[in-house]
């Protein structure tokens, strides 16, 4: 079981930035990949951004540049950090992590609750 709190959501001004805290209670040598989804109210959820095992990252093309996903192993620990946010980046961001992969890719199994970011001015 793996169980995740995210922390680092709040209101912040277009061209302002945070970040965003995963805090994940297995070592990260049994999880596969760590990412961040978001989810905007009427939209689906969406891949922001993960790190697989080996350290390699992906992004989604809104927010290439712009946010830049990392992982602290001492600390079992995933970081966003966001920079130029814009208020279409106005979501719930879900942390989630993946134990076993697919030849489609990582399976995220175990979410965190949500932290809310709104880009507003």
């Amino acid at each position: 079981q793996v169980q995740l709190v995210e922390s680092g959501g709040g209101l912040v001004q277009p061209g302002g930035s945070l970040r965003l805290s995963c805090a994940d209670s297995k070592s990260i040598f049994t999880i596969y990949a760590m990412g961040w989804y978001r989810q905007a109210p009427g939209k689906q959820r969406e891949l922001v951004a993960a790190i697989i095992s080996g350290g390699s990252t992906n992004y989604a093309d809104s927010v290439k540049g712009r946010f830049t996903i990392s992982r602290d192993n001492a600390k079992n620990t995933v970081y966003l950090r966001m920079n130029s946010l814009k208020p279409e980046d106005t979501a719930v961001y879900y942390c989630a992590a993946a134990l076993q992969k697919t030849g489609t890719g990582p399976v995220y199994n175990y979410w965190g609750q949500g932290t809310q970011v709104t880009v507003s001015s």
